[in-house]
């Protein structure tokens, strides 16, 4: 059994599987507090790759091995296979009794961990974004964690761990967490959709043009397009942050049904698809803030 000094874990014997973008962010991120990461899983080439670079010293091992190995048994694999993994865990009893196991699915509690009898089953998913970068290890300490566990002292448990990573944990209940792993998704996820939108009907709008006698449409990341459009974006989000409704600007809050119909128009025109898009957003957009009745026709035409 983990002996643990207050709410303070003790030097754990961590193992992880498997060596995927969140797993081995995980794993730095416990190694610079001092915990040690005694063997990691990885079966493709990428990820194989990946530990070696981020986790130079930590032996790559069979899933049963790397749970046999290890006191806190961090399981970071996609939503989709931590069921089987829980299960095939259970099967071979791979995990020995009082191991902490910990989970970073969002959408799961700990009830997916039910079938690992005689350990402390945590829920802790980062409510970030990962791409495998290694600016993944330095957002974690202003990252906020999800935790969900069985009991008090679970909670204990994983809030000592987030916080000494640098992160700040919160509560979500079990029966809640599909609710935060959507809203989550929906910011995390649609903003990209929504951005890059933006940036195909920014280069066809520019396209052919000239700035300062140089060609204007650069297709390639961090072109003219990014550049125009990048402050604007996070301008409305960190005045979204800060002053929720009240930062929307532009058309529809302002109760201009023209200029919507305008725009409608003119993304049509590029790609309806796209239209079709700018109006469901704009739509939702125009009954939260309560716009004029001319708004809400055109956008229902």
């Amino acid at each position: 059994m983990v002996q643990f000094d207050g709410l303070r874990p003790a030097r754990l014997k961590v193992g992880i599987v498997s060596a995927g973008r969140v797993g081995t962010a995980l794993g730095v991120a416990l190694e610079r507090v001092d915990h040690v990461v005694v063997a990691c899983s990885a079966v493709s080439h990428a990820s194989r790759q990946r530990a070696q670079r981020r986790l130079p010293d930590t032996p790559v091992m069979s899933v049963p091995d790397v749970a046999g190995n290890a006191e806190l048994l961090l399981l970071a694999v996609p939503d989709t296979e931590l069921p089987g993994l829980v299960s095939g865990l259970a099967a071979t009893s791979a995990v020995r009794p009082g191991t902490i196991v910990v989970h970073t699915s969002g959408v799961n509690g700990v009830d997916v961990l039910a079938p690992l009898t005689d350990c402390i089953p945590l829920a802790i998913h980062p409510a970030m974004t990962f791409t495998g970068s290694d600016e993944d290890i330095a957002r974690l300490p202003d990252t906020c964690f999800g935790i969900t566990a069985a009991d008090e002292i679970g909670y204990a448990i994983a809030q000592s761990l987030v916080l000494e990573i640098g992160g700040e944990p919160f509560r979500v209940p079990e029966q809640a967490r599909t609710l935060y792993h959507a809203a989550l998704a929906h910011a995390g996820n649609h903003i990209v959709t929504v951005v890059t939108d933006a940036l195909d009907a920014l280069r066809a709008a520019v396209s052919g043009t000239e700035l300062l006698g140089q060609q204007l449409v650069d297709y390639q990341p961090g072109g003219i397009a990014e550049r125009i459009l990048g402050p604007l974006a996070r301008a409305a989000l960190e005045n979204t942050l800060q002053r929720g409704q009240a930062a929307l600007t532009g058309p529809i809050a302002r109760g201009d049904a023209d200029a919507v119909a305008g725009h409608l128009d003119a993304l049509r025109s590029v790609d309806p698809q796209l239209a079709q898009a700018y109006r469901a957003n704009a739509l939702r957009t125009a009954e939260k803030v309560h716009a004029p009745d001319d708004v809400l026709e055109v956008l229902a035409r």
